[in-house]
């Protein structure tokens, strides 16, 4: 682990200071935010866990974390995505994991959302045409504060993946592709791919990002690993309590781009959804962009231990 961190560190200043405009002369403000990027991803490497390993998720569940894969935990993985430029909720974010195989560009994002008891009968009925429609008519009238905030607008293209709910295994996974409006339609894009694994008092979100020229690929990572996480006993889904136990005040399909519209608000949760998605972007462009995701694939190797080092 010494070596991969060295590793990171050299590799890390090489990549910043050869990137365009990052010179000595660069603004103050620019080298300034490089520097805590570069110190941000150093202490990520440091403090992280590379599989094959168990993983303990708060006190919620265990993720089983595959061979290939790192876990950064809670408060190095909340420096990295601020240095990103993300605004990271502090009651719900658990920690990022991020592939470091030859040809991995992915990130997951792992947040546990404590709201109660989601229920999930509305799955049976839903239609996915319907959602769609829902989501767009969402997007485009969040648009209005988009503008008026000096941020591009955006349109939803279709799915990538219609919501799936597994019934036994309280799994949810569902996928949009979106775009700037007036971008061309067959530019690469960046995308969220959205995994949920609901709990008896609330639920695990997984959110890959990845892009559209490689999701059909990168989508198995976010499968593996959302069928690597269970909840401890007395937490598990199965485990509700109608008599104790909170139940939310929203539905399964709240969690589909935020469309239960009529409870919470039609705009308050397509804004949500929006500015989330408008996150994904620009983490896109900043780690798969600038290559930092390859210093996680430089940690030395020993095939006898299973790649742990």
């Amino acid at each position: 682990m010494r070596k991969f961190i060295a590793a990171v560190g050299i590799i890390l200043s090489v990549v910043l200071w050869a990137q365009p405009g990052f010179s000595q002369g660069a603004p103050s403000g620019e080298a300034a935010r490089k520097a805590e990027l570069a110190a941000a991803w150093q202490a990520a490497g440091n403090a992280g866990t590379a599989g094959p390993a168990d993983v303990p998720l708060i006190d919620e569940a265990t993720l089983k974390l595959p061979t290939g894969d790192f876990f950064v935990p809670k408060a190095e993985g909340a420096r990295v995505m601020r240095a990103l430029g993300n605004t990271v909720h502090d009651t719900n974010f658990v920690g990022l994991i991020l592939g470091t195989r030859q040809n991995d560009r992915w990130l997951v994002v792992i947040n546990y959302i404590k709201e109660g008891y989601i229920k999930d009968d509305a799955a049976k009925d839903w239609n996915a045409d319907d959602l769609l429609k829902n989501l767009k008519e969402g997007v485009d009238e969040s648009n209005k504060d988009r503008a008026a905030r000096g941020f591009p607008e955006m349109e939803v293209i279709g799915w990538i993946e219609p919501p799936n709910y597994d019934a036994t295994a309280h799994r949810l996974v569902w996928s949009i592709l979106g775009k700037d409006k007036g971008a061309p339609d067959d530019a690469r894009k960046d995308v969220n791919y959205n995994t949920y694994a609901l709990g008896r008092e609330g639920y695990f979100s997984l959110n890959l990002l990845s892009d559209s020229a490689r999701i059909a690929t990168d989508k198995s990572a976010a499968h593996e690993l959302l069928a690597n996480l269970s909840y401890q006993s007395g937490k598990r889904y199965e485990d509700f309590s109608a008599s104790t136990d909170r139940i939310a005040e929203y539905g399964l399909l709240a969690l589909v781009g935020g469309v239960a519209a009529k409870k919470l608000g039609l705009l308050a949760l397509a804004l949500a959804f929006v500015l989330k998605f408008a996150k994904a972007i620009f983490i896109g462009a900043a780690v798969f962009g600038t290559g930092i995701v390859k210093f996680f694939r430089r940690k030395p190797r020993d095939d006898s231990t299973g790649g742990a080092a």
